[in-house]
């Protein structure tokens, strides 16, 4: 087993989120999934009823209006991984994740921003033909790493 030095950090958010409770669920499965920190792009929900372990008084919650200044505030080396069903994105199940790394998820209507795309590190997808709820893709997203980073 890897140990969690050597595991890096990672941290997960939403870009225009539809609706809260799938923030809710989505902070829930990143604190018992081990991040490091969670965040918004564009809309705010800064509670959520569906938030019950309270993620957010738990963890780091930051919130960006913009994309650009988001992405100014990349943590130092980290890398942005986009989740977006496009012919460039790598299979998840081939996907190595970085040590250091930033997950972004678009909401299911309309996905990541153009912006979003072009500047992300890396994008993935999942081997589906339709768009996932934005809690179970993230929910998915942080296991598959975890699950792969345990791997020695």
């Amino acid at each position: 087993m890897v140990n969690n030095l050597e595991q890096g950090y990672f941290g997960i958010g939403i870009q225009n989120g539809k609706t809260p409770e799938n923030l809710g669920v989505l902070w829930r499965s990143a604190q018992n999934m081990g991040a490091s920190f969670i965040f918004t792009i564009g809309n705010r929900y800064a509670k959520q009823a569906c938030d019950t372990h309270k993620a957010v008084g738990a963890m780091p919650y930051f919130h960006y209006d913009t994309f650009d200044d988001f992405f100014n505030n990349l943590p130092k080396g980290a890398m942005l991984v986009g989740v977006e069903l496009t012919k460039e994105a790598k299979q998840l199940e081939t996907f190595t994740h970085p040590r250091r790394c930033v997950y972004l998820l678009g909401a299911e209507d309309h996905g990541l921003s153009k912006t979003a795309i072009e500047k992300s590190h890396h994008l993935v997808k999942f081997k589906s033909e339709l768009s996932l709820n934005v809690a179970v893709a993230g929910s998915i997203i942080m296991y598959d790493r975890q699950a792969k980073l345990s791997v020695l």
